[in-house]
């Protein structure tokens, strides 16, 4: 199989499977504990139907938008994930040159390979920093000072992950960074000699947003002990609401799951929330963010912009999103599939189906804007 033959999700991940070493696929694939949630991310699309208008005049179709102030070409965006250049030696270089192509967010995760003053002088693009909230106050100031210094525009911190998820798979293979793997995990990397070489050979590995603050030379997972050690799961509202007031810009929640919480962040100052459960890589057994987006858009909709992800792997579910009235639709593993399957051209090549699968849906659903997609174009089984 090779790139040109994919044309959905399950060929890039049936792609990146075959390149990728067995521990870093199922980092990728897996979820928390029994992976319930994970599955039913993409299953709660499924009892939702699409009903389209005829007759509508559609010859040209308007796929751009507007969030959190920053226009972009595309309704769907770039989640921030961790550890790119595990995937392919390029990284988060491809995903932001993808991003840049097609004109719409890119999201820098603070366990990022590349930094976010690289990705802000090589790329045109609106760019998202994603950070964790640290038990150093000083340091997630000064996080903010560094983003704020190379033109970050909208501050994304994930709540959800006080703690990090009980990923089994990575226990069972060992993963681990720096790498602590099973005999089984080690005999993995040695099949698949092609990513050994890229990875040996190209830009050494490291975390430029945490370098100072982490030990990658220790013999124990060091991100675990990030996770453990370092994030503070005594955060509460009124620290997130100090730190809304020191960003004095956009700033957004991610892993908002509940309407309560999505009242209070706009409560305090917040002018976005992505609603999203980490993928099912957190909490299994919490409710779908499908599930959820329509009673948290009836509830905040109007006062701050809703965003979406986990699950995402059709053009058709993005658009039952954005008639529920999400602002925008993140996609995660379904780039980091292409990215690991063939790097910038297999990034470029996912978003570039989901622009024809959005631009081909938007056409038979009779709507030739975004902003025509709204809650009738959609029903709900019961």
């Amino acid at each position: 199989m090779n790139l040109n033959q994919c044309v959905n999700y399950h060929d890039f991940e049936k792609l990146a499977k075959q390149r990728l070493p067995s521990p870093i696929y199922n980092y990728i694939a897996g979820g928390a504990d029994d992976e319930v949630t994970m599955r039913r991310n993409t299953e709660a699309f499924n009892q939702c139907d699409l009903v389209p208008n005829v007759l509508r005049g559609v010859q040209h179709v308007d796929l751009s938008t507007e969030v959190m102030g920053q226009k972009i070409k595309l309704p769907i965006y770039c989640s921030p994930t961790a550890l790119q250049r595990l995937y392919h030696h390029q990284g988060e270089h491809a995903v932001a040159g993808a991003a840049e192509k097609f004109g719409t967010l890119f999201g820098v995760s603070s366990l990022g390979t590349v930094s976010m003053e690289k990705i802000a002088k090589n790329f045109d693009i609106p760019q998202v920093y994603q950070f964790y909230f640290h038990k150093n106050r000083d340091l997630n100031k000064a996080m903010m000072d560094r983003a704020k210094a190379c033109g970050v525009e909208v501050m994304m911190l994930t709540v959800d992950s006080i703690t990090g998820g009980n990923r089994e798979r990575d226990l069972r293979t060992g993963f681990s960074i720096p790498f602590r793997l099973t005999m089984s995990g080690m005999w993995e990397f040695i099949r698949k000699p092609n990513w050994a070489i890229n990875y040996l050979l190209h830009e050494k590995f490291s975390l430029p947003q945490l370098q100072e603050h982490i030990d990658m030379k220790g013999n124990s997972s060091s991100i675990g002990d990030y996770f453990t050690n370092m994030l503070d799961p005594s955060m509460n509202w009124q620290d997130v609401a100090d730190m809304v007031q020191y960003w004095n810009g956009q700033f957004c929640l991610k892993g908002i799951i509940s309407v309560e919480d999505a009242k209070r962040a706009v409560e305090i100052g917040c002018t976005g929330i992505v609603v999203s459960n980490h993928g099912g890589r957190q909490l299994d057994g919490s409710r779908s963010s499908f599930d959820q987006l329509a009673e948290i858009v009836d509830a905040v909709g109007d006062d701050i912009d809703v965003l979406f992800d986990s699950g995402v792997q059709r053009g058709s579910h993005v658009l039952k999103a954005l008639s529920i009235g999400a602002k925008a639709v993140g996609i995660g593993r379904m780039y980091l599939y292409a990215l690991a399957a063939a790097g910038q051209p297999g990034v470029e090549r996912v978003l570039g189906l989901m622009q024809s699968e959005i631009e081909r849906d938007m056409k038979l659903m009779g709507c030739t804007s975004i902003s025509q997609l709204q809650r009738h174009h959609v029903k709900f089984r019961r």
